[in-house]
This record gives structure tokens, sequence and C-alpha cells, in this order.
């Protein structure tokens, strides 16, 4: 009896499953077929279930796995993006080793169903987010030239593997919400904060003359203080890629919005919609494009009551792409979840009655919600591109 190991196994499983096509273009009246009829693409992120960076963290079960998830990603989708697949944590368990099974399995699957694939992230530079290795790898004499070699070995390795990635976040969260500031991690303490981001869009330009290279962040569109200073830090590094001659061509706007507060409130706070206009002025009169990258609405804050929760979950989302949406440089709209059941919100910040969150398009069934509906009627209002 031949033995197979259980990474191999794996890899078998997956390739199988991304191997059947559930549907070679998303069908007549989905989403992306909406966002198409203006110029753009709509689609989501899918997980396989990948162990966080201490090597266990939380995971969904893969939802992957899940015949009717698929089905439903192909039918309403154009485009997908790994959700944690592509990230250091889960893609590189050591200095010398990729794990490419799970990222694989994905990348087969939006071939076989004629979806594009976007690239998600070659540099989360974020201190909780990088492998514990980093912390303790022994770097030799000259540290800052084996910081740059693993960067540029990383990005060349990864992105040679799939060049069916037409846009790839190259660098994630480098700005410090609390602060505007960039932070710091164990790479940036060798090389340099600005060195090491300006560092990944040239290793990326590179090797990928013509794929769009996007900074993605979680600056929002709330007037609190916090958020106002995280989006002045957001446009400094993004005038000072410019200024300096760094290829990037996109911001990612990640769209979580809704609440993640403490409960004692009730109803989403408002937006500084003014305030928001003019940072993507900002980013647009740069030269940037926009991509929304991440979409969900956390509903924490909101009553229990399903009806009434589900209608104010699409009057924001509505609200929100009706703003964005209006600015033409925006090609792409992905959520970060296309079904309720799957959410990664569903683990984080739980509401104070327990219930579950219903932050995505589609219920625990698959099932549309009035979530979808704003995202269609956004799409038919939007100007063409």
């Amino acid at each position: 009896m031949t033995n197979i190991s259980r990474r191999g196994a794996l890899a078998l499983g997956l390739a199988g499953i991304a191997a059947a096509p559930e549907a070679l273009a998303a069908r007549p009246g989905s989403l992306n077929a909406l966002a198409a009829a203006k110029g753009m693409r709509f689609g989501t992120a899918v997980g396989v279930g990948s162990a966080g960076p201490e090597g266990a963290g939380r995971d969904i079960g893969g939802p992957f796995a899940d015949p009717t998830y698929r089905r439903l990603i192909a039918d309403e989708c154009g485009v997908i993006v790994p959700e944690n697949e592509l990230k250091w944590y889960a893609l590189r368990p050591d200095a010398k080793t990729y794990a490419f099974e799970r990222a694989d399995a994905l990348a087969a699957f939006a071939k076989a169903n004629g979806m594009g694939l976007r690239g998600h992230t070659l540099l989360w530079h974020h201190p909780r987010w990088m492998p514990k290795w980093t912390e303790t790898y022994d770097y030799g004499p000259n540290p800052a030239a084996e910081v740059r070699r693993l960067l540029t070995e990383h990005v060349r390795t990864v992105t040679a593997r799939y060049p069916q990635i037409h846009s790839w976040d190259v660098v994630n969260e480098t700005v410090d919400h609390t602060t505007g500031e960039l932070r710091e991690t164990a790479f940036s303490r060798h090389v340099g904060k600005q060195e090491i981001v300006d560092l990944a869009f040239v290793a990326a330009r590179e090797a990928m003359p013509r794929t769009e290279l996007v900074y993605n962040d979680y600056m929002s569109w709330e007037g609190t203080p916090e958020k106002e200073k995280h989006r002045a830090g957001v446009l400094r590094l993004l005038e000072g890629f410019r200024k300096r001659g760094v290829p990037v061509d996109t911001l990612g706007v990640q769209a979580h919005i809704g609440s993640v507060g403490t409960g004692e409130s009730t109803g989403f706070a408002r937006p500084d919609l003014a305030a928001w206009r003019r940072f993507l002025d900002e980013v647009t009169g740069m030269g940037y494009g926009l991509v929304i990258t991440e979409f969900d609405v956390n509903d924490k804050p909101l009553a229990a009551d399903i009806p009434s929760r589900d209608a104010e979950v699409a009057r924001l989302t509505r609200e929100y792409l009706d703003v964005i949406l209006s600015y033409r440089q925006l090609k792409e709209v992905l959520v970060w979840g296309l079904a309720d059941k799957y959410s990664w919100l569903q683990g984080t910040s739980p509401r104070p009655d327990n219930l579950p969150k219903r932050p995505t398009p589609f219920d625990d069934a698959f099932r549309p919600k009035p979530m979808r509906d704003a995202i269609a009627a956004a799409f038919k209002a939007a100007p063409a591109r």
C-alpha cells in the first residue's frame, strides 16, 4: 500500500476540488454581470482553512471544500482572492520552505471557472502577522542584506508561481491606525520602515512589469480622530511613493465598515462624507487607481431583529458604494466572504447577544439578503468606466 503524507493528501484532495469547473462565467444577472456592465468586476475572498501565525490560529473549516459555496462563488463572481493562503504566516513555515498547496487549489479553481485572481499579500508589514520565525531568525553579519534577499526572493518566487494574478496587494497595513506612522517589524528593524516597503514594490515591479501593484489598508470613512489620523498617514505614504518614484499603481480600500465597538451603543456611527471624499480626491488626484479589496459590514451594534438588521446593513452598503463607485478609477469590488456562514467576523468581536453576525450578501443557507440587492442597485446606478 502506498504511503501518502498528510501534505500530499491535502494537495491531492484540493487538486480534485479545483479541477472540476463549477461554471465558466458568472450567470446573467449575477453581481459580476452587473459590475461588468459598468466596466468593473465583482468578487470575493475564499479560504481553505489556513493556520494562523502561531501555527494553529483560526481555522474556519475550509469553506472552499463546500461544493454549494463554490457554486455560489462561480455563479456570482468574476474574480477571487485567497483569504489567507498567500500571507507569509500561511505560506512560509520557515525561511527555506514554501507551502503552496492551498493557494494552488484556489488558483486552479479560478482558472477552471474563467475567473480573475488577485494576490494578497506579498508583505503584511505588521508585527502581529509576520511569521514568528522572523523574530528569531539569524540574519547573519549583514542583516540588512539578508532581509533584502529574503524579501526579494519571496516576491520573485511567489509571483512566478502565479502569473495569472492580475493585481497584487504588495504591501498590507503598514500604517499604524493609532499613530498614522509606519509600523516596525523584524524586517524593518534591519532595513528601515520606509525602505522595506519601497523594496517590496520595486521587487514586485521587476518581477511583474504589467501587473497592478496595490497598497492595501483599512482606513475608513468615519469622522473620529483615529480614522482621520489613519487616513492622513496613508496619504503621507502615498505622497512619498510618488516623490521617490516607487512603482505603486492603486490604493486598496479594505472597506470593513459598520462597527467593532463595545456594544454599548446602538446603530452605526455616522460617516464624515466630506472628509472621505477629500481623501479619495487626494488619492485619485495623485494618479492612483482604487479597488475595494475586503468589503463587509459588521452589524455588532444593531438590534437582534433580523429584518431590521438586514435593512440597516443594506442601507449602509448602498450609501458607501454610491460614494466610492462614483470614482471611475475604481475597477473591482471584492467582498471579504460571500456568505455569513464563512465570514471571518463570526469569530471576531462577538455581538453582545452572541447571535451570529450577518455581514455579507448571502446568509448561512446561501440565500440572497437585502445587502445583495444593495450591491446590485449600486452597480446599476454607478457611472460606466
